[in-house]
Parts: C-alpha cells; sequence; structure tokens
C-alpha cells in the first residue's frame, strides 16, 4: 500500500537552498522555484505525524487547474508542471499575509463568533447568524503567515500601519481577492458545490503583482454542496462539505485543535484512508474528472527526474 510522501531530500540541478513548509517542500534555483506537494497534512498550522495518501497529486492538479484558469484576472507564478506533484515557477518576493476572503460564516469565523465577538479582523458582522449561513456579501478577514505555529488574524488597518503591505498594494490585494472568488464560486456552481470561503497567497514578479502558491483546492478551501444546502440549514443540520474540516471536527472531537499541551490523537489506517478518499472525492466533484492515481513505485526518483528534465 501507498503511504505517501512525508519528506523529501532532492539535489537538483542548479539548487541554492531548501525550505520546507507545513505541506510543500520548496526547492530555490538561482531565478526559479521547484514546489514539490508533499502529502503531508497540516491542521490549526499543526502538520499532523502521518501523511494521506495521494494528497499531494490532487492538491498540485487542482491548483494548476485553476491558476490557468484565473491567468485572465491576475498572473500566476506557474510555468510548468513537469511531475503530478510539483510544479516549476518564478521565484516571487510574497506578501507576508494572505488574503482569507469568507462568503459564509463557517471554521474559524464560525468559532470565533460563537465566543460571542461580533467583529473579525475590522469586519463588522451581523448579529443572530447561525453557524454556515450565508453573509450578505463576501468578507476579507487576512491573516499573518506563520513560519512557525498559528497565523494571526489582522485588521486592513493593522496592515497598512504596520508596514506590512502599503494601502496601494493592499488595496489591488482586495480587488483581485474579490475577483479571484467570484471566478472560483461560478466555477464551483457549475459542478454544483458552493465556494464557501478560501485563501489566497500574493507576491511581486517584475514590479507586478502576481499569485502564487495553490488556489481553491481542499486544503485552501471549503465547498458545500448546493442542492442540499438550504434543505440542511433551515433545520439547523451540519452541511455536507467537501473540504479538510471534517478532519478538523475529527480531531476537536478527539481532543486536539493545536492547543499547548495537547497530543495528536492516534490515526488508524482507517483513519487515514478515509481522509484520502475524501480528498478524491473532492477532487472528481470539483474537476469533474475520474482522478487518477500516479504509479507510485519508487516515486521519489520519478518526481527528481522529472524535475531534472526540465530544468
Amino acid at each position: 500500500m501507498y503511504n505517501g510522501i512525508i519528506s523529501t531530500d532532492f539535489q537538483f540541478n542548479s539548487q541554492i537552498s531548501k525550505y520546507e513548509g507545513k505541506v510543500r517542500d520548496v526547492y530555490h534555483l538561482e531565478d526559479k522555484i521547484i514546489m514539490v506537494v508533499t502529502d503531508r497534512v497540516s491542521c490549526f498550522d499543526v502538520i499532523l505525524p502521518k501523511p494521506i495518501p495521494y494528497k499531494g497529486q490532487i492538491l498540485n492538479q487542482i491548483a494548476e487547474k485553476f491558476l490557468k484558469m484565473t491567468k485572465n484576472i491576475i498572473p500566476n507564478w506557474v510555468e510548468s508542471v513537469p511531475d503530478p506533484n510539483v510544479t516549476i515557477g518564478k521565484k516571487c518576493n510574497p506578501f507576508d499575509i494572505e488574503m482569507v476572503i469568507r462568503g459564509y460564516l463557517s471554521g474559524h469565523a464560525w468559532r470565533e463568533y460563537k465566543l460571542g465577538k461580533r467583529e473579525l479582523c475590522g469586519v463588522e458582522l451581523p448579529n443572530g447568524m447561525k453557524e454556515n449561513d450565508k453573509f450578505p456579501s463576501p468578507i476579507i478577514t487576512p491573516t499573518s503567515k506563520a513560519q512557525v505555529g498559528h497565523d494571526m488574524d489582522l485588521s486592513k488597518d493593522d496592515i497598512i500601519q504596520s508596514g506590512l503591505i502599503n494601502k496601494s498594494d493592499y488595496n489591488k490585494l482586495e480587488e483581485f481577492t474579490y475577483a479571484l472568488f467570484e471566478t472560483g464560486t461560478n466555477y464551483a456552481k457549475s459542478r454544483g458545490l458552493l465556494l464557501v470561503d478560501t485563501k489566497y497567497e500574493f507576491a511581486v514578479y517584475n514590479e507586478k503583482i502576481h499569485i502564487i502558491d495553490e488556489i481553491h483546492t481542499p486544503d485552501s478551501s471549503r465547498y458545500f454542496y448546493e442542492e442540499s444546502y438550504e434543505d440542511l440549514q433551515s433545520k439547523g443540520e451540519k452541511q455536507r462539505q467537501l473540504s479538510k474540516e471534517f478532519l478538523r471536527e475529527w480531531l476537536i472531537e478527539n481532543g486536539f485543535q493545536g492547543n499547548e499541551g495537547e497530543e495528536v490523537p492516534e490515526m488508524n489506517d482507517s483513519i487515514i484512508s478515509s481522509v484520502s478518499e475524501r480528498y478524491i472525492e473532492l477532487y472528481e466533484n470539483l474537476i469533474g474528472e475520474k482522478f487518477e492515481k500516479r504509479n507510485t513505485i519508487d516515486i521519489l526518483n520519478q518526481i527528481e527526474q522529472n524535475v531534472n528534465k526540465v530544468i
């Protein structure tokens, strides 16, 4: 059985350095980066001990599709996808925030709302909302990009006053965020899904703002099934969703939210298999094609050979 990629240690041609993110291993060349999407999974900003088979391939292929789809809105960092788990692209200068946009009161926003908070990242939230209710219009709730530990909620004023981003660039990021979310929302509806919330990362390359990393994947986004949304909401029942929120909920039920002193519960083979199946389900529902599992025999050697062919 394929157990998934938990780590990589490549030595690509012309490699300068390597950075390990929560999910991606990023190899730096002089003028470009090689992003290897592993099968690691992160919840509550904590990397879980065991990988999820095929997750990296799924994320990489979904991101490739949506980055191509949105090139008319904003340029992106991608140059080539030489392997199902790898994207090679421009070495950009990233902004130190993530632009989170929410169409519904779900996830982190709901957890804050349930605590009685009626403002999130400087945005006032209406009274009387229930979990997963739709906002009157989408709201942007940025966060910091923590290298270690939890991302922190930030308001627009926080970001501009701290000098993280100047006002002009921040306003452009807002415009791009709304436009990308609208495109993602329309596409999701064409697949019978609702794009609930998502996050985008931006950077500068040749003095132009680019979208980087991934977009509209199950790691960066939450989806509901449109057909059952209204009925479940009227009954106060949980939404059927395609995202890794089900994994967060399982962790919460087993006493883990990423807080100090908490231990990650044991993920047995059954749990890992079910998580992998949920990622495959999302891919097939979102992309509208059967997921083709890659050949995983000697997978790390495959990746290294495929990358070295094009760099």
